[in-house]
């Protein structure tokens, strides 16, 4: 488990880049990145694909569709799904599964409400949370995950257990990017950035999956409701789901719940003494999308 470490103080370099960021047009470049990904321009995007699958040397095989020439466009790309059984689930009953690949950012106990960010930066769980008092205080001495997908990385969203959903809250905010360096240099990063917070029950208690915005990141989306962003409202927008009956969402342990249109994090809390996260997600460690998250505190 993480603990708050102290940290150098940021070079002069580390400074200028850090600030470099501060100033550029996030939601501009966004929104351009994000049109651009959308259009339909033939050999032109096909070339642009890959190109980005050489660079980030993408494996291609684990695609349904492994050629460039087979998406339309880059966000069709970009969410491409995976053949059937390229991410096998972890099947016991008592084990959670990780939601996405990528690198595990940071996780461990959330102390005093306190989740860490990176070495030398925390954040509180009521700032993630969007100010809401009572979802806050469920998690007060719990565990948190939070995985960061790179380019290179599948980036659909999946659950780490059955679950039924019971709110949905769009908060509206920056739009950081979400790589390792910032996090280490953006004070409140992930409590700062747009953000999507899913709040499930489930039978170990709450369960809450949140979808952090970044710079490019053009839109964010679920099964249940669609692409949720853009538009991007400059208010929290908060959506309520009946337990039982019509429009009622349950999701099944590892099944799709979401997709960001280029990069992302995703983090995940838990209750406290509801799981055990498991011990080989240390920070830096790379994940698999199905492989064990944890299992339930009472597993034996």
């Amino acid at each position: 488990m993480s603990e708050l470490r102290p940290y150098p103080a940021p070079t002069y370099r580390q400074r200028l880049k850090t600030a470099f960021h501060y100033l550029l047009p996030q939601l501009a470049i966004t929104r351009t990145a994000g049109w651009l990904a959308e259009r339909r321009w033939g050999v032109l995007t096909h070339a642009v694909i890959k190109t980005f699958v050489a660079c980030y040397q993408i494996n291609m095989a684990e695609a349904q569709k492994s050629r460039a020439a087979d998406y339309a466009s880059f966000n069709e790309f970009f969410i491409r799904p995976l053949k059937d059984g390229a991410r096998p689930i972890n099947a016991e009953p008592q084990t959670l599964v990780l939601p996405a690949d990528g690198r595990v950012s940071e996780a461990g106990v959330i102390e005093a409400g306190r989740l860490i960010q990176a070495k030398g930066h925390d954040f509180t769980a009521l700032e993630l949370l969007a100010g809401d008092e009572a979802l806050a205080a469920e998690f007060s001495d719990g565990l948190f995950l939070t995985t960061y997908l790179s380019p290179r990385d599948y980036h659909r969203v999946h659950m780490p257990c059955a679950a039924a959903l019971r709110r949905m809250v769009y908060v509206p905010g920056e739009l950081y990017s979400v790589n390792p360096f910032l996090a280490q240099h953006i004070p409140n990063l992930f409590a700062r950035n747009e953000r999507l917070i899913c709040v499930f029950d489930t039978e170990f208690g709450t369960m809450v999956q949140i979808l952090v915005g970044a710079t490019v990141t053009a839109s964010i989306s679920t099964v249940w409701a669609g692409i949720i962003n853009p538009p991007r409202s400059k208010s929290v927008l908060q959506w309520l789901y009946p337990a039982e009956g019509e429009g009622a969402v349950r999701l099944a342990k590892g099944q799709e719940m979401g997709a960001f249109r280029l990069g992302s994090t995703v983090i995940n809390l838990f209750p406290q003494n509801s799981i055990r996260l498991n011990g080989s997600l240390a920070a830096g460690a790379p994940v698999r999308m199905g492989e064990a998250l944890g299992v339930r505190a009472d597993a034996g």
